[in-house]
């Protein structure tokens, strides 16, 4: 059994949008996959269809046997706990320490007073300060969060995220905002520290070139449809006008 499995998953929203069509696809833990594909094409509400934050029109999303899209809310947030969601716009408390950004990534483990006094016990704090070591962060514990570099603050998103052990690791454009300098050394942590643990990471992004140094496997999305599914060597120029240019031929 893959670690995600994704069956003909659909998405139409309120207004008519159908953001996904029939999506599907299977991925197991260890691999790095890139989400590839025009804006609009469905990347970010697959991503979110996979956390539960969209619930989809048709279809299913397995996460380790388990079908979240069947999920009640109280269920949904213990499965959440194994999915970390490193986002585009870091979503940093910019006022609070770095330390206690990354802290957050334990909330889901903590119920009644504790979740709510943001109370985190010892063992807690050495999984938030060993997470920032592993971005090289560390030397930033202390500090606002609002004093850091853009990179910085995706740095401290994944260390958030890996505070949380995750099984998968989501990333919606996560360099999206970076120059190239930083976003080569954005997505090397990420990839090293998934790697490193054995998650499955699924990174959507718009810099194929980028993409290709640090992915394993890459899945093209047009208009909510996949149009490819495979390693990054086979990512020729048929593959790249499949993705990129042919799409309105699938309207």
């Amino acid at each position: 059994m893959s670690l995600l499995e994704v069956h003909d998953l659909r998405l139409v929203y309120p207004n008519g949008h159908e953001a996904l069509r029939q999506v599907s696809f299977e991925a197991e833990a260890g691999e790095i996959i890139a989400l590839i594909g025009r804006s609009g094409a469905g990347k970010s509400t697959l991503l979110r269809c996979i956390n539960g934050l969209e619930r989809p029109t048709e279809g299913e999303v397995v996460v380790d046997g388990e079908a979240i899209t069947r999920m009640n809310e109280r269920q949904l947030r213990e499965v959440r706990r194994r999915i970390g969601f490193i986002w585009q716009e870091h979503n940093l408390v910019e006022r609070l320490p770095v330390l206690t950004n990354v802290l957050t990534g334990r909330l889901g483990y903590k119920s009644g007073l504790g979740g709510l006094l943001g109370y985190f016990d010892r063992d807690e704090r050495e999984v938030a300060v060993r997470s920032l070591e592993r971005v090289n962060l560390l030397h930033r514990a202390k500090q606002r969060a609002d004093r850091l570099s853009g990179g910085e603050k995706q740095r401290a998103s994944i260390a958030r995220a890996l505070t949380q052990q995750p099984r998968i690791i989501l990333a919606d454009e996560p360099v999206a905002s970076l120059d190239p300098e930083l976003a080569v050394q954005v997505m090397s942590d990420l990839a090293r520290v998934a790697r490193e643990d054995g998650a499955l990471a699924l990174i959507s992004i718009h810099q194929v070139e980028l993409a290709k140094a640090f992915v394993d496997r890459v899945i093209g999305l047009a208009q909510g449809v996949v149009v490819f599914d495979g390693p990054t060597g086979r990512l020729d120029q048929d593959v790249m006008d499949r993705v990129y240019r042919f799409d309105k031929a699938l309207a």
